[in-house]
């Protein structure tokens, strides 16, 4: 999922910019930037959630002494140099969404989660920057880098950073819904502690849908190919089953399922979102079978 993420925003921009598949080299920088920038995130929270992962995940490294904390912070900060490196060799307009980004998800690992049931909000607003930030890559803004290819920030990359932020609103709260008794017992006030996991449920499945909707959008304003439409159509129908699934069985289990289902969905949704840009380049009479 977070190798499909940079990869699928590099290639529908670099398509929607010039028309052709984006230059390797800069296209594989993109790719481990964006992979690097969202792992030291991960690597992070983990650091931040030891006492609460004792509870509800005791086999992760931390938590069963096969890794320091110090190690981890030391691997997340490797991360995000790796990160920091890239969008800066690409465009300081990357550079400025991913310090922006780093600092919303930090929000959220070291201090959201123990204050408030909204912990959630940053999580999705730092996800949804990945998207962005990649795209500035190779559709500048025109504000710190030159050329720009017309509006700041094109509606196809709006609704991709919204998808992001949507889908990962339900992402997250599924897996927060699976480790609500360690949360609980360390007094992190989530959404399913305070409102309980039938609520958190159906607040999910709105967040899917809403995410869903923001993905069909992409392809309408980017003017792709049925591939991508199939593929965003049938995982989209499937993770709302899945999620209508986690309303009438609203337990921890069933929310730590959705939660890995919520990655396959993404998987699937980029791997087709790929595989039609190659296309509508490769083959351009296919992108005119919509339009």
């Amino acid at each position: 999922m977070d190798l499909a993420l940079p990869a699928a925003s590099a290639l529908l921009a670099s398509y929607l910019t010039i028309g052709v598949l984006p230059d390797p080299i800069l296209f594989i920088i993109a790719v481990i930037g964006g992979y690097a920038a969202i792992t030291s995130s991960y690597v992070f929270n983990d650091c931040c959630d030891v006492d609460i992962d004792t509870i509800n995940l005791p086999d992760r490294p931390l938590v069963s002494n096969k890794l320091s904390r110090d190690q981890a912070l030391k691997y997340a900060g490797l991360l995000f140099l790796i990160a920091s490196a890239a969008a800066l060799y690409l465009n300081p307009e990357s550079f400025v969404v991913l310090v922006i980004a780093v600092v919303t998800i930090s929000v959220y690992s070291k201090l959201a989660k123990r204050m408030t049931f909204l912990s959630f909000v940053p999580v999705g607003i730092a996800y949804g920057l990945v998207p962005i930030g990649i795209w500035l890559a190779f559709d500048p803004a025109g504000i710190l880098k030159e050329p720009s290819y017309g509006s700041i920030l094109p509606l196809p990359a709006i609704f991709l950073g919204l998808m992001m932020c949507f889908t990962d609103w339900g992402f997250t709260l599924s897996g927060v819904a699976r480790d609500v008794e360690g949360d609980r017992a360390r007094g992190a006030p989530t959404f399913p502690v305070t409102f309980g996991i039938p609520a958190t449920s159906k607040f999910v499945t709105f967040m899917w849908a809403v995410g869903i909707i923001a993905s069909i959008a992409i392809g309408i304003t980017a003017k792709i190919g049925p591939i991508y439409f199939a593929g965003a159509l049938l995982a989209g129908g499937w993770m709302l089953i899945q999620s209508f699934d986690f309303i009438k069985n609203p337990t921890e289990q069933r929310g730590g399922q959705l939660f890995l289902q919520g990655s396959r969905y993404r998987g699937l949704m980029f791997g087709s979102l790929i595989l039609d840009v190659i296309l509508c380049i490769l083959v351009p009479a296919y992108s005119g079978i919509l339009w």
